[in-house]
């Protein structure tokens, strides 16, 4: 969980591998950067009432993506996650973190 300046900025920057199942919940969030890492990443924009609201698959390192207002929180998880999840907009999440 990122949830401090800190933690926020630096994200998944150095994470050389992220294993399926594995991801981090950035809160608050509206909107992210690929900045300084190594590996691509889907990444899961929610809302206040765990509702998804936008879908980024496999952000590419360097690149920046969209600003979602209503963002809440995103989830960075490996790319495949959204897919095999099959989650879409307008899904309504049970988030826990460990």
């Amino acid at each position: 969980m990122a949830d401090n300046s800190w933690t926020r900025l630096r994200g998944l920057i150095g994470v050389r591998d992220l294993p399926q199942g594995d991801g981090l919940v950035i809160d608050p969030c509206r909107g992210v950067h690929c900045m300084f890492m190594s590996i691509p990443i889907d990444v899961v924009y929610v809302d206040k009432q765990h509702t998804v609201v936008a879908l980024d698959r496999a952000m590419k390192p360097w690149s920046v993506g969209k600003i979602y207002r209503n963002s809440q929180y995103v989830i960075e998880a490996p790319v495949g996650t959204i897919d095999r999840s099959q989650t879409q907009v307008g899904d309504q999440l049970v988030l826990s973190v460990e």
